[in-house]
């Protein structure tokens, strides 16, 4: 199997980030996992901005990875990380696939209100239920390792390196799959869907993949920041500021390439830390500032600097 330039690339730094990791404080390395985690959610709205769809739901999906970690680990005793990572990935996987059915039909901003109405039922769903700890929600388990329980720094490092690794494959799968037959058709179909039927393909299935893989993706970043925060409620998982906020990594970030999130995560994860600490009561307008600077002067996202960086280079 041979890997490109950005393959090579992600792994290069993400090797690079786990070196570090046993090196700087220990909440770097929690910052670090929850913006890694955040990636894999933008991975799909990256594929799904590509095809002209800008999901306000995400976070139904990314709820359910979560959830179904919390309650497998409550209910059942499961505690491997792998394990219910793949669980939360097939449960929202699987949601995704039944929701595409009628997603798949709708375009522009219907379809961004109809996720984002689809999100916020679940919302209602898990405020309501006592069983699912209502607005409180509950605990996650400790996670283990194949029988491997670490504790303390350990527990955290090991962590995030499941988070890379998870990471790097779901990047170079969405990197693989973008540069397919049917990956191209994400801007075909942004572009004029008449003439992809034409040429005998199918739009609708096609969309409705792309739904399938990032509610898939939403699902495992859910189930990532379960185990990493320890703790599951509706505010923090379902609520449609938390679509609201891979929407903004995803405008910060760019789709010009999947490296492109990494940094577009990162970014909005210390953005947001230091807003928080310094600006407790109006952080929220930080961030918004934060995006309006973005529109006004690099409209493409932080990828295209790279772009424009590299364009230089070979001129």
């Amino acid at each position: 199997m041979k890997f490109d330039k950005t393959e090579k690339g992600l792994a290069v730094a993400l090797a690079i980030a786990a070196l570090l990791s046993f090196v700087v404080p220990e909440w770097a390395v929690f910052l670090g996992t929850l913006a890694v985690s955040k990636c894999l959610v933008v991975f799909g709205c990256l594929v799904l901005w590509r095809t002209g769809l800008v999901s306000f739901g995400q976070a139904l999906y990314f709820a359910l990875g979560g959830y179904t970690v919390g309650m497998a680990g409550k209910y059942l005793g499961w505690t491997d990380a792998v394990l219910l990572t793949v669980l939360g990935t097939i449960v929202a996987g699987v949601m995704a696939a039944i929701i595409s059915m009628l997603l798949a039909r709708y375009r522009e901003i219907f379809f961004a209100m109809f996720s984002m109405a689809l999100s916020m039922i679940l919302y209602g769903v898990l405020v309501k239920t006592e069983v699912l700890g209502s607005t409180d929600g509950f605990n996650v388990v400790v996670p283990t390792f194949f029988g491997y329980a670490p504790e303390g720094t350990e527990l955290l490092i090991s962590m995030f390196m499941l988070t890379l690794l998870v990471t790097l494959i779901a990047a170079v799968f969405v990197h693989r799959y973008l540069s397919s037959t049917l990956g191209h058709l994400t801007t075909a179909i942004k572009d004029n869907e008449i003439r992809v039927e034409y040429l005998g393909l199918s739009v609708f299935k096609a969309i409705q993949f792309k739904v399938i893989l990032a509610g898939a993706l939403a699902g495992t970043g859910g189930a990532i920041t379960a185990f990493s925060v320890g703790h599951v409620d509706p505010d923090a998982m379902a609520y449609w500021t938390v679509s609201g906020e891979f929407v903004f990594i995803t405008i910060l970030s760019g789709t010009g390439s999947v490296a492109a999130p990494f940094l577009g995560a990162l970014l909005f994860q210390v953005v947001r830390t230091y807003a928080f600490q310094y600006s407790p009561q109006t952080w929220q307008l930080v961030l918004g500032a934060v995006l309006l600077f973005l529109i006004m002067f690099i409209p493409d996202g932080l990828w295209s600097l790279v772009r424009r960086i590299r364009n230089k280079e070979v001129a």
